[in-house]
């Protein structure tokens, strides 16, 4: 099945993003590698007037005409509302997408973004036209306020950025999935391994957004297959229908009311 993003539909269920490879070329071989559609770039870190952001930009054009594949500006580094619709204005006239990924961050420890600001920001964003991507912690009430204040696609974190540690907290995820039905929900931010995404897909996630696993691996492009694999594992998994826990064992084999057992 395809991921919707805005009436947008994807082949690929990952979103990756464009920072902390070793080379622009191991950047773009490796993003081709995930097949994913969506790659995020930030302006305040890849600006195309800039030599150097130059460089990178004409990597992900080229990207995008082989993948077919869609721009995701973020809004990284923005601590207030102010900073965040200045940046996604410009973002949409230099990248020509109005896609924005929301970042609003509220300490600098651990990234964790700072709800009020985001709130603020997305709803000034919606105004303006944008198709707002909020980056969120797994607190359930944000990620309802964001969805009622127009957000289909809701991005709350595994674990804080670039931390690796995966899925802290699989309840409050659970959670988040259930009283959020219709929405749309990406895993962004604290995957360390292809299992963690295979998990949040197993529980019904409708997609993963992840740079630095893949980034900082030994081999990139490897490591870019193997989470495509593991997605499309999990969402497969999701679709068949889990088995339930059992308290107690039961044999695959029983010997009582088995069709065919026939006795010597």
């Amino acid at each position: 099945m395809a991921l919707n993003i805005y009436g947008q539909h994807l082949n690929s269920r990952l979103l990756i993003g464009s920072a902390l490879y070793p080379s622009p070329e191991v950047m773009k071989n490796a993003i081709i590698a995930s097949g994913s559609q969506v790659i995020t770039l930030s302006l305040k870190r890849q600006n195309p007037a800039q030599q150097a952001g130059a460089k990178i930009w004409q990597y992900i054009k080229d990207i995008t005409a082989q993948t077919n594949g869609h721009l995701l500006p973020n809004t990284a580094g923005c601590k207030t509302a102010k900073e965040v619709v200045t940046l996604a204005q410009m973002s949409r006239e230099i990248f020509n997408t109005d896609w924005i990924k929301l970042e609003t961050i509220g300490d600098d420890y651990n990234l964790q973004p700072d709800p009020i600001e985001l709130l603020n920001a997305a709803e000034q964003l919606i105004a303006l036209g944008f198709k707002v991507l909020p980056y969120c912690t797994d607190d359930l009430v944000i990620c309802q306020r964001l969805y009622d204040l127009g957000c289909q696609v809701i991005m709350p974190w595994a674990s804080p950025i670039g931390t690796g540690k995966g899925l802290m907290n699989p309840y409050n995820l659970e959670t988040i999935r259930m009283r959020l039905p219709d929405a749309t929900l990406i895993l962004d931010a604290g995957i360390g391994k292809p299992s963690d995404a295979c998990l949040a897909m197993e529980m019904g996630y409708d997609g993963i957004l992840l740079n630095s696993a893949i980034a900082l691996a030994d081999n990139p492009i490897m490591m870019a297959q193997a989470f495509a694999a593991a997605i499309d594992a999990g969402e497969q998994a999701y679709l068949a229908g889990i088995m339930a826990q059992r308290q107690t064992a039961h044999p695959s084999t029983p010997t009582l009311d088995t069709p065919f057992w026939h006795q010597t």
